[in-house]
C-alpha cells in the first residue's frame, strides 16, 4: 500500500475515487471496483443527508447507516456492505487520509463478515450438487463434502484426527479402535474442532503444519450424507504414517501422510477448473478454493436458519455468551438447527 504523502489529508477532495483509483492500482477488477464505489457512494450520500461526510462520520452516523441497510437487504448482504465501508476506513487511516475508522466498533460488535469481497462467485445448490456429484475419489469427496457441510477452514480439516470423529455406524467403530475424545460423549455423530493446534506445534504426539483459528471448540454435527461420504472414505485409508491417527491421509506420492493444506488447494483446484470456476491468475472473487466452501455454508445456512448464533458457534468465531447459550443444550438448539436446515449436496 501505498505511504501517504505531505498534505495529502487536505488535498484529497473525493476519498471515495482515491481509494478506488487505489483499487485500479492494486490490480482488483472492474466488477470489484464497480461494487465497492454503489456501496461507498451510498454511504457518502447517507452521510450528507446527515450533514456531515465520510471523512468526519463518527460510529453513531455508521451505526444509523447499517440501521437503514437492515430495513432494505437480508442480513447476509448488510454484513458484507458494512464490511466494505469498514475496509475503506481501514485504508484510507492506513495510508494517512483519515485519521480514524469509525466502522472498527461497529463491525466489532456486529455478527461475523459473511463475505469481505464484494464480487465473490455466487454457486447456487444445483450447481454445487453438480461439482461434488462429479468427484469420484473417495478422499477429494469426503475431504469437500466435510469443507461444505461443516464450514471449517481448510487447516483445520487437515489437523483431524481419527479421535475427533464420532459415527454412530457400527461397521466404522468397528474398524478402527480408537475412542473417541472425551468431548463427544454424548454427542454421538460429531466431528470436535478443537481451538488448537497451532503450526509448529505438537499436538496429539505429531507436530502440526497448519493453525486452527477457532476461538473456541467447536461440536459440528454430522448428517447421513457427510457420515456416508466419510464411512467410504475409512474403508480404504490407508495406514497412517503418523501415531495421531488423521483423519484424511494421502493416497499419492505422500501415501499414510496427514493431508496438507496445499494437498486439498491442489485437487479443489484441479476439480474448480474442470467446472470452469478457477482461472490462472484469478482472484478470490473469480476462483473456488477450500474457503469458498467455508463462504458457501455461511451464506446458505445463515440465510436458511436465519440464526446468526448458531451459525456464528459452527463456525467457530463465537463469542463466551454464544457458548454458554448453547453448547450446554445441544441437543434442543444446535444439532436441531443444524439437521433442520442443513442443505443436501446429493443429485
Amino acid at each position: 500500500m501505498s505511504e501517504a504523502r505531505s498534505g495529502e489529508v487536505a488535498a484529497v477532495e473525493d476519498p471515495v475515487g482515491y481509494f478506488l483509483e487505489d483499487l485500479t492500482y492494486h490490480g482488483k477488477t472492474e466488477r470489484t471496483r464497480d461494487a465497492y464505489e454503489r456501496v461507498l457512494r451510498s454511504a457518502e450520500r447517507f452521510m450528507s443527508e446527515r450533514g456531515t461526510t465520510l471523512a468526519d462520520a463518527d460510529r453513531r452516523d455508521c451505526m444509523a447507516w447499517v440501521h437503514r441497510l437492515r430495513g432494505e437487504y437480508a442480513d447476509s448482504t448488510v454484513a458484507s456492505y458494512a464490511s466494505y465501508l469498514h475496509r475503506f476506513y481501514g485504508y484510507m487511516v492506513e495510508v494517512g487520509t483519515f485519521g480514524r475508522n469509525p466502522m472498527a466498533l461497529v463491525t466489532d460488535e456486529m455478527d461475523e463478515t459473511i463475505d469481505t469481497d464484494p464480487a465473490r462467485r455466487e454457486i447456487g445448490l444445483p450447481r454445487m450438487r453438480a461439482f461434488v456429484g462429479d468427484i469420484e475419489h473417495p478422499l477429494e469427496h469426503a475431504v469437500v463434502l466435510t469443507l461444505l457441510k461443516t464450514g471449517m477452514r481448510v487447516g483445520e480439516c487437515c489437523n483431524l484426527d481419527l479421535r475427533d470423529v464420532s459415527l454412530t455406524d457400527p461397521e466404522v467403530r468397528g474398524t478402527y479402535d480408537i475412542p473417541p475424545r472425551g468431548g463427544l460423549d454424548g454427542r454421538p455423530a460429531s466431528i470436535y474442532v478443537a481451538s488448537g493446534p497451532s503450526r509448529g506445534e505438537t499436538y496429539n504426539g505429531e507436530e502440526r503444519g497448519a493453525s486452527n483459528k477457532r476461538k473456541r471448540d467447536t461440536v459440528v454435527p454430522v448428517d447421513d450424507e457427510l457420515a456416508g461420504a466419510l464411512k467410504r472414505w475409512l474403508a480404504v485409508r490407508p495406514d497412517a504414517k503418523s501415531s495421531a491417527e488423521p483423519l484424511f491421509c494421502s493416497t499419492k506420492d505422500e501415501w499414510g501422510a496427514r493431508l496438507t493444506p496445499k494437498m486439498v488447494r491442489s485437487f479443489v483446484t484441479d476439480h474448480a477448473r474442470e467446472a470452469g470456476w478457477y482461472q490462472a491468475g484469478g482472484g478470490a472473487e473469480e476462483n473456488v478454493t477450500p474457503h469458498y466452501f467455508r463462504h458457501f455454508f455461511t451464506t446458505h445456512l445463515r440465510d436458511r436458519t436465519g440464526d446468526r448464533g448458531v451459525v456464528k458457534y459452527l463456525r467457530g468465531d463465537v463469542a463466551q455468551d454464544i457458548i454458554d447459550t448453547y453448547t450446554h443444550n445441544w441437543g434442543d438448539r444446535v444439532r436441531e438447527v443444524y439437521e433442520a436446515n442443513i442443505y443436501s449436496l446429493r443429485e
